[in-house]
């Protein structure tokens, strides 16, 4: 009898067990299955951008003294590597028979040096820069093919530059408007921005060692987002500018410094790497990465 009792019992709870509804597990949606399988297929995709680069003076002096063109990038390198897209502003160009000195505002880097972009992995450069015609229309003609001998691309007001990663068409142009202030830049922005799925807008501008920027960058920032532009990437201050989101757009008014010689003051010396996460089309998020310059050219994250 006792047995049979506690056989009626064990019976009689594994009945109501199976009745209690499973906990839906927090992470889980309650949505249908095709939104569900609609959101996993969206893909992540990653902008990454520095600021200044210059390999020439005395970074210069330094790779040949240490005979190592990557000496540069050692200690940023694993920040920048393997990014579907990693930009940069190109200070210099690359000249056959660059002279070495540590000194002078004519700037120029020796052919090797591009070996320290390539183990950065920098893919993209804007050569739109009030440096980048030191050597003149020869240096510049060196400079693109030299780029495009080693697969790095580049851009500049004239050149509209693609990147499809995963089926988005990210367009890059960039503009020196330190040289010519009067570029007509939002009639550039409306001719290209329907050839693209994300338009991101390089700017040479502002105001050199200037912790902010101006009021009439501001309004040229607004307006180019409002026209289409998803990110502006600021260079030429050599000191960090803030960043503002606008619009579901992003502006780096300037991310200072990423590899120069400028040991000469502490805000000179610093930078950052900015991250910026699409889902496709739209930004996810962003992040950046602080940076700190020692010996004259190495930059190395203070995170």
């Amino acid at each position: 009898m006792i047995v049979l009792l506690c056989l009626f019992i064990i019976i009689s709870a594994s009945l109501v067990v199976s009745q209690i509804p499973m906990p839906v597990p927090a992470s889980s949606p309650l949505l249908p299955p095709s939104v569900m399988i609609s959101e996993t297929l969206k893909k992540e995709i990653t902008v990454l951008a520095v600021g200044d680069i210059m390999l020439g003076r005395h970074c210069n002096v330094q790779m040949k003294e240490k005979n190592d063109w990557s000496y540069p990038f050692l200690k940023t390198a694993k920040l920048t590597q393997k990014k579907e897209i990693a930009f940069a502003n190109l200070e210099a160009p690359f000249v056959q028979n660059c002279p070495t000195s540590s000194t002078g505002m004519i700037f120029c880097a020796p052919f090797p040096a591009i070996e320290g972009l390539k183990f950065a992995g920098i893919n993209l450069v804007s050569l739109a820069n009030n440096h980048i015609l030191n050597y003149g229309q020869e240096g510049l003609t060196q400079t693109k093919e030299l780029l495009d001998q080693n697969q790095i691309s580049y851009t500049d007001s004239q050149r509209l530059t693609f990147k499809n990663i995963d089926g988005v068409d990210f367009g890059f142009l960039a503009f020196d408007l330190v040289t010519y202030p009067q570029t007509e830049i939002i009639s550039k922005v409306k001719e290209n921005k329907n050839l693209v799925d994300v338009l991101i807008v390089s700017l040479h501008w502002g105001a050199e060692y200037q912790p902010k920027p101006n009021k009439q960058q501001e309004i040229l920032a607004h307006q180019l987002i409002d026209n289409g532009v998803k990110v502006v990437l600021g260079h030429h201050p050599h000191v960090i500018q803030p960043i503002e989101e606008y619009n579901h757009g992003l502006i780096f008014y300037s991310l200072g410094n990423f590899v120069f010689d400028q040991d000469w003051s502490e805000e000179t010396k610093k930078g950052e790497i900015a991250e910026i996460i699409f889902e496709e089309k739209e930004i996810k998020s962003y992040r950046t990465v602080p940076v700190y310059m020692q010996n004259f050219c190495q930059p190395q994250s203070v995170n």
